[in-house]
């Protein structure tokens, strides 16, 4: 069966088809895999059915995997690469990172190497009567900078933000150690995408804490301005889960959120790499 991409229809995201990835890939089929995850943003395979190895062999060839504080207290045993994304419990403890991502965010924005890109593999998900909750939403930061007055284009480009890991709430309150390896660190807040040269807005709540150059007061008023307009709903596409979807986006032109509508009985099981990137530029 021949590969197959379909665009969503929204401001992106793509649906691939024609693909096993339990089998080896050759490198014209992976060429297109890749030149349509540049391309679209977002891109899912459905129907999927791999092994935690399987996952890991196919993020490797997007780059190498990069590991967090997730992974450190939530992993697949015997595969480090992968960290278990679940509301499920056994024997009274998690066997997985609960509430990850709820606010809008792009992975690991407070690294000085932020990943290329993030993929979720979908094992259990919540279903309530036939209704499939726990969607998650892509907006794209991309067609966001494209969307801008021209004014305020020059006004950002060429400027950097401060991004600091202790600015975001997180599931769980981090340690010192953790907070002491992920110093605060200062990325443009106008991103070129290292292989499309594509321009897009990185800025986030929380995450982005000041802006170089710009006084406190109107830099936090110009971060919460830019963040509602990155997920303006025409910008955004939604994804509802089936199991055996594995999908993947790009850390650099989109931001995601993950909608908390769930809770048990309804189970959540999902396996998330990360391939490692490069200083934003």
């Amino acid at each position: 069966m021949p590969i197959e991409i379909l665009a969503t229809g929204a401001a992106l995201g793509a649906e691939i088809s024609g693909v096993d990835l339990a089998r080896p890939l050759d490198d014209a089929t992976f060429a297109a895999i890749e030149r349509a995850f540049d391309a679209h943003g977002v891109i899912f395979f459905r129907g999927q059915r791999i092994t935690p190895q399987q996952q890991v062999d196919f993020s490797r060839r997007f780059g190498e995997i990069e590991f967090n504080i997730f992974g450190e207290r939530w992993s697949v045993p015997g595969c480090p690469e992968i960290v278990v994304v679940s509301n499920i419990t056994e024997d009274g403890r998690p066997i997985g990172v609960r509430r990850a991502g709820e606010n809008w965010h792009s992975d690991m924005c407070y690294t000085a190497r932020p990943p290329r890109g993030t993929m979720l593999y979908a094992l259990e998900i919540p279903d309530l009567f036939g209704l499939a909750l726990g969607d998650t939403e892509f907006a794209s930061a991309a067609v966001a900078w494209d969307a801008l007055p021209e004014a305020l284009r020059r006004k950002l480009d060429g400027r950097r933000a401060v991004f600091d890991f202790t600015g975001r709430k997180r599931a769980f309150p981090p340690t010192q150690d953790e907070i002491d390896r992920n110093p605060p660190v200062r990325h443009p807040i106008v991103r070129t995408h290292p292989h499309t040269g594509r321009k897009c807005l990185y800025v986030m709540r929380d995450d982005c804490t000041g802006i170089e150059g710009i006084e406190a007061a109107e830099a936090e008023a110009l971060i919460a301005a830019l963040a509602d307009h990155i997920v303006k709903p025409a910008f955004v596409y939604r994804h509802q889960w089936r199991p055996g979807d594995l999908l993947m986006w790009d850390n650099c032109t989109v931001q995601h959120r993950a909608i908390q509508d769930y809770d048990m009985p309804q189970r959540r099981l999902m396996h998330r790499t990360t391939m490692g990137g490069a200083v934003p530029a």
